[in-house]
This record gives structure tokens, C-alpha cells and sequence, in this order.
């Protein structure tokens, strides 16, 4: 799927001639076009991410009177793109006088990161069935109540890890087992008191204990057990495990903290919203800063150990 950021158009004059020069980003690229008089006459194209994401584009066309005009195209900071344009080495034209037509030095680092597409088609299928459990969590919250919700999942992960004793195509996350357990104790929990405050704090209280393991899982053991699982499904080459199992307890802390604040200051309905529909970003907001910030640290425990 390819998703459009954005798309930028840039008109300038040369003599008599008209000259355009458009730039579209998506997900997965940015194109950018040279158009003389209304005609595409040069075009470039860069994917989104790796070593090639970073150049600049470099767009020409000849013109009437023989002289030669050269565009340059690129990114101006996070959140516009523009240009530069030259005949035969002189500046006629900028789209934004005085900056650098540059990729984000901030963002190079986050791009040129190597994707481990195996990894990246193995999560497809985990994460496509996390968020339909989250929606049945919902569904069976809203309509019935938050221990019954919490009962059929801790039945739906059993099952689940069941299932994958006996498929090939991975079905569950590096992380499953634990999180099984962990929903199976929550409903337990809810099952024997029957109150749907345990069922909302579920999250805090795994939140908290997993914080926990990750961080002495960083600590005694450098990140190769947790930190360890939970690589073999990060789609990146060179993760430094120890940092790796470190962000993850700080932000599961943060997540568990938060969801407290939710659930004494909110309503049951609102929180329901919450751990379904807005705890999601917020993970992988806090997942892929971990990511980033761990990726390419040179570890000795931890390069290329999601390729285990």
C-alpha cells in the first residue's frame, strides 16, 4: 500500500518558456518531473528508504535558444520539498531562497536503515491478527462486559498458539507465549474478583511487569532473551539488543503509567476507545523511536541478531 504525503509544484519563468517542476512523496517513494512548455521532458525517482533515498534529484532539459537547464529537487527540511534550478551552472530560480535543497540530516540515518524484507513479510500476518483480537476485545467489551472480553481473549491466544503447533506460516508475534500467559492471568484475575477495574488496569499491570523483565533482560543479560525475541521480528538489520530491551522497558513503564491515568480519569467507554483504538499509535510511536535510537550502535551482542 502506498500511502501519498504529499506533492509540491513549482512554476518558474525562462525567457519566453514556461518550466515546472512537480515533486510527489509517498510511503514508498518520491518522484519528481521537469515539464517545458507543458511537457514532461525529464523525470527522477527515489524509494523512501535506503542508501538512495538520500541523493538529491537532478532533472535537465535543453531549451530553445541551445542552453542547457538543470534542476535540482529535493527535500527542504521534514515537511516541504523544492528546488533549485541553473543554466549552464547559473542560479535563475529557487523555490526557497537561502536553504539547502538537502535530505533531512536528522532523517538520513532513520533511511538508510537496512530492511530485513523476510522479517517485513514474516510481521504482516502477527500484526494483521493483534489488531483483529484488539477489535474483538471491543466489540465483546461494548456489548457484554470487560471480564467476559477478557476471557474470550485469553481463550482466542491459546487457541492461537495451538494453531501455530501445527502451521508453518508464523501466526504470532516473537513476544506470544508471554503475552498468552499474561492475558490468561489477567482473566483469571477478572473471573475471580470480577471487577472490570482489574480488567482495565490489565494493561498497566502487564505494562509494568513486562518494563520490568525487559529491563533486567537489559541488565543481566544484554538483551538476549526478550530483547533477543522480540528482534527476530523487527524488519532491520544491526539492532543492538541491550538497547533494544532497555527503550522497551521505559516505554512499556510510560504506556503502563498512562493507561492508569486513563482508567481513574475516564469513563469504562472511553477507555475502551483508548486501549483499542489510541494505545495502538501510541506503541508504535514508542516502538519505532526505541528502534531507531538502538539500530546500528555496534554491539557486540547485538548486530544482525533479528537474522537468528
Amino acid at each position: 500500500m502506498e500511502i501519498p504525503f504529499g506533492s509540491y509544484r513549482h512554476r518558474f519563468t525562462i525567457g519566453s518558456q514556461q518550466a515546472e517542476a512537480t515533486i510527489r512523496i509517498t510511503s514508498r517513494r518520491m518522484v519528481s518531473r521537469l515539464l517545458v512548455d507543458g511537457v514532461e521532458v525529464d523525470s527522477d525517482e527515489t524509494p523512501s528508504s535506503g542508501q538512495a533515498a538520500i541523493r538529491n534529484h537532478t532533472l535537465k532539459a535543453a531549451l530553445a535558444d541551445g542552453r542547457t537547464l538543470e534542476v535540482e529537487a529535493g527535500y527542504v527540511g521534514w515537511t516541504s520539498a523544492g528546488i533549485l534550478a541553473r543554466i549552464d551552472g547559473e542560479t535563475v530560480h529557487e523555490s526557497h531562497p537561502g536553504k539547502t535543497i538537502a535530505f533531512p540530516a536528522s532523517a538520513a540515518r532513520m533511511a538508510t536503515m537496512q530492511v530485513d524484507e523476510d522479517a517485513q513479510r514474516a510481521n504482516r500476518l502477527p500484526v494483521l491478527i493483534d489488531i483483529g483480537f484488539g477489535l474483538i476485545f471491543f466489540i465483546v467489551g461494548s456489548l457484554a462486559n470487560l471480564t467476559t472480553a477478557a476471557v474470550v481473549g485469553a481463550i482466542l491466544g491459546i487457541g492461537l498458539l495451538v494453531v501455530q503447533r501445527f502451521v508453518k506460516a508464523n501466526i504470532v508475534g516473537g513476544l506470544a507465549l508471554f503475552g498468552t500467559v499474561m492475558l490468561a492471568i489477567s482473566a483469571i484475575f477478572a473471573l475471580i474478583f470480577d471487577d472490570g477495574i482489574l480488567v482495565q488496569l490489565r494493561t498497566s499491570i502487564i505494562g509494568s511487569f513486562t518494563g520490568l523483565l525487559f529491563g533486567a533482560d537489559a541488565l543481566f543479560n544484554r538483551g538476549n532473551w526478550l530483547g533477543r525475541g522480540m528482534a527476530r521480528y523487527i524488519p532491520f538489520s544491526g539492532i543492538d539488543l541491550k538497547r533494544l530491551a532497555t527503550g522497551m522497558a521505559v516505554v512499556s513503564i510510560i504506556l503502563a503509567v498512562l493507561n492508569v491515568v486513563v482508567v481513574l480519569l475516564a469513563s469504562q467507554q472511553f477507555w475502551l476507545i483508548y486501549t483499542t483504538f489510541l494505545d495502538i499509535p501510541l506503541v508504535i510511536i514508542g516502538v519505532w523511536i526505541v528502534i531507531f535510537l538502538s539500530y546500528g550502535r555496534g554491539s557486540s551482542e547485538g548486530g544482525d541478531q533479528n537474522q537468528s
